[in-house]
C-alpha cells in the first residue's frame, strides 16, 4: 500500500472532531513505550522475533515465517514507514511546514484534531519578513497594509516606517484559511486525529493517539502549539516560570475603520495593547498582562483608546466582534529544539513574548530550517540553525520584556522618542 494510500485509510477512521483529553489523561499516557521484561523477551525469543535496546530505541531484527499477520504488519513499518514526515499541528506554522516539505517532495502527512481555521489570541500582524516567506509560497492573504511600528504612552509617541516593503494585518482565521486551502489544493492530507504518544526507533518515529492509527514516520516535527504535547512527550519541556511573572494574552475583533496604518503598541502602567489594522472595517487589540487580567477594566484606565473603539466606562464598545480570546503563559522554555528524529518549530519550540510581534516569521523560517535539516539527514543541524534565527530575537525580546518589568518600564517610549534611530534599528531588525 502506497503512502497516500495509507494516509487516506487512516483518514476515514477517524471522527472529524475528537475532544480534549484532560491534562491528566495526556500525563497518564505520555510515553507509551513497552520494555520487555525477562517473560516476554522469552516469548519473544520463541516466535523468532527479536527486538533490542540501542541509544533509547527500540530496533527490530528480520522476522521468520512463525510471526503472527500483525507481528509482521508492525514491525515491517519500522523498515518502512507511512510516511517520510509527519507534521504535529496543522496550524499556519504547521501547514506552512507541509507546503515547504511537500515542495522538496517529502510528501507530509498532517496530524491535527480541530477543524480549521483555528481561532487564537495573536497580534495577527505579519511583519515584512513573515509576508515575505507567505509571498515565496504564493499564497497572498487579505488584510490591511502596515507601514510600521508605533510605541504609544499618553501624549507621547514614537513611530518608525519600515524601510521597503511593508506587512500586512490578517485576521488569524484569515490566514489560516488561506494556507489550508493550499494544502488541499497540493492534495497533503490532513488527519483528524491527536497524538499523545511518541516511540521512536533507529530509522523512524511511531505516532498514535485517540482517532490516530498508529503512523510511522521517519521523522517528526512538532508544530503543535504553545502547550505542545509532542515536546512534553519527547521530554524537552524546561520547568514553568514560577506563576507571579507568567504572562498571558487576550484578542478583540472591532469592526471599525482602522485609525492608522501603523502597528501601535500602546504602553499603560500594568499592561501593553497590540492595536493592529486589518481591513477596511475590522482591527484586532490584544493585551498583554499578567495572570487575570481583565479586558475591559485595562481599555477603561486607557482613555484614548476607549475612545477610538468608542468604549464605555467599562471598556465595552458594541463594535465588538465574536468573543475575548486568550493565550498563555507565553513564555515557554525548552531544554533542546530535537531529540532522535523529532524536531520543534514555531511556539513548540520555545517562546519568549508576544511583546515583538515574531511569532509568525520565526515560526516560518524555522519551518524552512527544518525541512532543510530533514533532507539533509541532520537533524541535530536543525538545533544549530534555530540558534541562529532565533538569538536576535530572544535577546531583544527578553530585555525589553525585562525594561518592561522594572522602574525603567515609564522610560522605554520617552527613550524611543529621544532616540529615534535606535528605536527605527530595532524595529527593522525584529520586522525582517
Amino acid at each position: 500500500m502506497d503512502h497516500r494510500a495509507r494516509v487516506h485509510r487512516a483518514q476515514r477512521r477517524v471522527p472529524a472532531r475528537i475532544p480534549h483529553p484532560g491534562r491528566g489523561a495526556r500525563a497518564a499516557r505520555t510515553r507509551r513505550v513497552h520494555p520487555a521484561s525477562s517473560a516476554s523477551a522469552a516469548s519473544r525469543s520463541a516466535r523468532s522475533i527479536r527486538v533490542s535496546r540501542a541509544n533509547g530505541h527500540r530496533v527490530a531484527a528480520p522476522l521468520d515465517s512463525r510471526c503472527s499477520l500483525g507481528e509482521r504488519a508492525k514491525l515491517e513499518r519500522l523498515v518502512t514507514p507511512d510516511t517520510r514526515l509527519a507534521i504535529v499541528g496543522g496550524g499556519p506554522v504547521g501547514l506552512v511546514t507541509a507546503l515547504i516539505a511537500a515542495d522538496a517532495g517529502l510528501d507530509p502527512v498532517v496530524i491535527e484534531p480541530r477543524a480549521t481555521p483555528i481561532d487564537k489570541a495573536c497580534g495577527e500582524g505579519l511583519m515584512p519578513g513573515a509576508l515575505r516567506l507567505v509571498r515565496e509560497l504564493d499564497l497572498d492573504p487579505p488584510g490591511a497594509p502596515l507601514r510600521g511600528i508605533a510605541y504609544v504612552q499618553g501624549a507621547k509617541r514614537a513611530e518608525h516606517l519600515f524601510a521597503g516593503e511593508g506587512g500586512r494585518g490578517v485576521e488569524r482565521t484569515v490566514l489560516h484559511a488561506t494556507i489550508a486551502a493550499r494544502v488541499a489544493q497540493q492534495g497533503i492530507p490532513v488527519v483528524a486525529g491527536r497524538v499523545d504518544a511518541v516511540e521512536q526507533h533507529d530509522a523512524c518515529v511511531t505516532l498514535s493517539g485517540p482517532g490516530l492509527e498508529p503512523l510511522t514516520a521517519g521523522y517528526v516535527v512538532g508544530a503543535d502549539g504553545l502547550h505542545s504535547a509532542v515536546r512534553e512527550l519527547v521530554g524537552l519541556t524546561r520547568e514553568p516560570q514560577r506563576a507571579s511573572r507568567r504572562r498571558y494574552g487576550l484578542r478583540r475583533h472591532y469592526a471599525l475603520a482602522p485609525w492608522s496604518d501603523l502597528v501601535e503598541v500602546r504602553w499603560t502602567p500594568d499592561v501593553e495593547f497590540y492595536v493592529t489594522p486589518l481591513g477596511p472595517r475590522s482591527v484586532g487589540v490584544a493585551l498583554l498582562g499578567p495572570r487575570g487580567v481583565d479586558f475591559g477594566t485595562a481599555l477603561a484606565a486607557e482613555p484614548e483608546l476607549r475612545a477610538l473603539l468608542s468604549a464605555d466606562a467599562r471598556g465595552e464598545s458594541p463594535d465588538q466582534t465574536g468573543s475575548t480570546r486568550g493565550a498563555g503563559p507565553l513564555l515557554q522554555r525548552t531544554s533542546a529544539r530535537t531529540r532522535g528524529r523529532v524536531l520543534l518549530v514555531g511556539d513548540a519550540s520555545g517562546y519568549v513574548d508576544a511583546l515583538t510581534g515574531e511569532g509568525l516569521r520565526l515560526g516560518f523560517a524555522q519551518a524552512r530550517a527544518a525541512v532543510s535539516a530533514i533532507i539533509a539527514g541532520d537533524p541535530h543541524g536543525y538545533e544549530r540553525e534555530w540558534a541562529a534565527l532565533t538569538r536576535g530575537f530572544r535577546g531583544m525580546t527578553s530585555g525589553l520584556v525585562a525594561a518592561a518589568r522594572s522602574p525603567l518600564r515609564t522610560a522605554i517610549v520617552p527613550a524611543a522618542v529621544l532616540l529615534p534611530g535606535v528605536y527605527g534599528a530595532i524595529v527593522e531588525r525584529l520586522a525582517r
